[in-house]
């Protein structure tokens, strides 16, 4: 039976560039003529992406297969957890949710599980030439070693070759490679054939001397020494990006500045790299309600647990502030979990994100939502609905892509009536005309009265072009400012992003050494 060859990154950490790496190799491999697919067992992450067939992933391994230029499938990410609180996260399976569960829970359930990874595993070999693995975490958390899954007994299921990748740009690579080392037993060393040390600052040159150390006391080759870098722009995973994304924003009086609300729960931020590839707008992402002012529009993300957020905003200030800021005439947008909260209220009867409870909204849109046991989760075209104000003519007929995952249902409340088929008052703001490839005639979505607020479930809307300019010329007519568009005709985030991938592969090519890597291969 044919069978892919493989390769897995293992870390000596979190964040430490796993993902990005194996996205890069994924491209390498793509421009060398090869159908390479991306695999990551277990995943935990609050961003996450809906395939064609209406299954849920994370979001990195559909950054790495859009690298590898395959359609993302579920079977790259078999197993996605989705922490809902400090203890316990809803598991995803094949890209359907079988439940919430604690930790012990979880470990009792993986036994099950493992057949389940192996068999998504298999398809993937039998369809591609290369596989590339991606583990989690630390590669040697040993306390957890007999729940490990994705990291070395992964790759000892499979017969994998590993890379180990530290992070210079923390400090203490000697430690963190070589120490990582160490903790594993004969038969994991064996199956570590180099290191690669990303996040150089400076010259490289400089490192030589670390080379000579890591390969003295280790016997293996050091594959690559890769530069730092921000000129090439990708989607960000988890919350130790979105925390130097904070740090590194940029102030300036000139241009759209959205502030983004970090929520306890925030899920699915990618919602907003794409404005990073826009010159003249300024995202940041903030908590303090005496920040918000200095905005001219704030949205509210998607979350993983609304009631607690909504009630964080409560708490802290941001549900006054948020509400004063509308009613100021600036603009406030809501997004999934985001759209809930705007609204008037949020139930939660069967205890989908805990214990059942029920808590006021923030008031800005005429809606009211209540979460349900089934999760809708499908790509989706949809429309701008005219009989909206919203739109003032513009975005006519235009159709726009993106994806749905949320558990809750939200209805327009006018008057005493809650009918999510109806939009007699001309609310809504888009009607869905397909859903997972099939028609659909649904109202979507909706806008307040005022026209400068409003809310929808369609998660990558901003990535179409013509949506995001018509948005940030709108906010910016508000706020009486003025945007240069550097291109007459905006690229779709797809298109930007593939660009970036090739990017990627060029800095890679550049620091490692890829005919080294193809051996440990076996190409």
């Amino acid at each position: 039976m044919r069978r892919a060859k493989t390769i897995m990154f293992l870390g000596t950490g979190s964040d430490v560039g796993k993902s990005v790496l194996a996205a890069a190799l994924c491209r390498v491999l793509k421009q060398d003529g090869y159908r390479v697919a991306p695999f990551k067992a277990q995943n935990m992450a609050l961003n996450s992406f809906v395939t064609p067939d209406g299954g849920e992933m994370g979001r990195a391994q559909v950054m790495q297969a859009e690298a590898a230029g395959v359609e993302p499938h579920v079977d790259m990410n078999p197993i996605l957890l989705k922490p809902t609180s400090q203890k316990g996260s809803q598991v995803i399976v094949l890209g359907k949710p079988i439940g919430n569960m604690s930790a012990p829970e979880y470990y009792r359930r993986k036994k099950e599980l493992i057949p389940l990874v192996m068999a998504a595993f298999e398809r993937l070999s039998r369809s591609f030439d290369v596989i590339v693995m991606e583990g989690a975490g630390s590669a040697v958390e040993i306390n957890l070693k007999e729940h490990d899954l994705v990291n070395l007994s992964m790759a000892r299921r499979t017969g994998t070759p590993c890379v180990l990748v530290g992070d210079i740009d923390r400090g203490g690579i000697f430690a963190s490679l070589l120490g990582s080392l160490a903790l594993m037993d004969e038969q994991e060393r064996g199956l570590v054939k180099g290191f690669i040390v990303n996040k150089f600052r400076g010259d490289p040159s400089l490192f030589e001397d670390g080379i000579k150390i890591l390969e003295e006391r280790s016997s293996l080759p050091v594959l690559g020494v890769i530069p730092y870098f921000d000129h090439i722009l990708l989607p960000q995973e988890d919350s130790v990006a979105l925390s130097r994304i904070c740090r590194a924003s940029v102030e300036s009086n000139d241009g759209v500045k959205l502030g983004i609300v970090r929520l306890p729960y925030i899920s699915n931020y990618t919602d907003f790299d794409v404005f990073s590839g826009d010159s003249g707008v300024l995202v940041r992402y903030f908590s303090n309600p005496e920040e918000i002012f200095s905005f001219d529009a704030v949205i509210v993300p998607g979350s993983k647990n609304t009631i607690h957020d909504l009630r964080f905003l409560h708490e802290s200030g941001l549900a006054d502030a948020l509400r004063a800021f509308w009613k100021s005439g600036r603009t406030v947008v809501g997004l999934c979990g985001g759209y809930q909260m705007l609204g008037n209220c949020v139930r939660d009867p069967f205890g989908v994100e805990g214990t059942p409870s029920e808590m006021q909204g923030l008031g800005i849109l005429p809606i009211v939502t209540e979460m349900v046991r089934e999760k809708l989760t499908h790509q989706v075209e949809v429309v701008p609905n005219d009989n909206n104000p919203l739109w003032s003519g513009e975005m006519s007929s235009v159709v726009l892509r993106g994806y749905e995952i949320h558990m809750g249902r939200s209805y327009l409340k006018t008057g005493d009536v809650a009918d999510p088929s109806k939009d007699a008052a001309g609310l809504s703001i888009f009607k869905i005309v397909s859903r997972s490839g099939r028609p659909a005639d649904e109202f979507e979505g909706c806008a307040s009265l005022e026209g400068n607020a409003w809310g929808t479930y369609v998660h990558g809307i901003f990535d179409n072009a013509e949506f995001r300019r018509w948005f940030v010329s709108k906010v910016a007519l508000l706020r009486g400012k003025k945007i240069a568009w550097e291109k007459e005709i905006p690229e779709h985030w797809s298109a930007v992003l593939d660009k970036q991938y090739d990017l990627l592969a060029e800095h890679f090519r550049k620091h490692v050494k890829v005919e080294l890597l193809y051996s440990i291969m076996g190409l």
